[in-house]
């Protein structure tokens, strides 16, 4: 079972101080009480089986902050506790259960988020801007990859792995560099 569904919720206002508590309850209620009614119903079918397999969609914007609004943000950083949290329960019935935070990814959504910030860009532009994330040199992050990163934990292959978060993101959140000057090799 791949729960799979989401919603960022407003773009704006992006301070703390503005926020909508309405809206943020909205983005919490699918965002987390989906998922969790996804594995609930899930996990009813599945142990008395004695298997099965749950994928959650969590997202970078959960790892790091600053990336999303921030009801999004605060969902997504929920969802690999989740699985952590369910896993040590299913596992005692033969069920793993795990999560995939992709990168962005030029999907329709993410473009009429990505639209409210940049109003004078063409979609094309906005595509480039989603397209830039990452540090893989070469590469973008499409939905065809999170669908092979899904198929491979679903499958046999991935037997042994459970309450894990597999990180689609070209190593964006692996690291980060430090803004040191460049040293002046003129100066004595």
């Amino acid at each position: 079972m791949y729960n799979n569904a989401g919603i960022a919720g407003p773009t704006f206002p992006p301070s703390i101080a503005d926020l909508d508590l309405d809206e943020f309850d909205r983005v919490m209620r699918i965002n987390i009480r989906g998922m969790i009614a996804g594995i609930k119903h899930a996990a009813r079918v599945m142990i008395p089986v004695g298997s099965g397999s749950i994928l959650c969609t969590s997202s970078i914007s959960g790892l790091m902050g600053g990336l999303g609004p921030h009801p999004y943000t605060i969902s997504k950083s929920t969802i690999p506790g989740i699985v952590k949290s369910v896993a040590s329960e299913l596992c005692k019935a033969g069920i793993r259960i795990n999560c995939i935070s992709p990168a962005p990814i030029a999907t329709p959504m993410v473009l009429a988020q990505l639209g409210k910030f940049y109003p004078g860009l063409t979609q094309e532009q906005i595509v480039g801007i989603v397209n830039g994330v990452g540090e893989l040199k070469g590469a973008t992050c499409e939905d065809i990859d999170v669908a092979r990163a899904a198929l491979f934990l679903a499958s046999d292959e991935a037997k042994f792995i459970s309450g894990h978060n597999l990180i689609v993101d070209g190593g964006f959140t692996t690291f980060k560099s430090l803004s040191f000057p460049s040293p002046n090799v003129n100066s004595v």
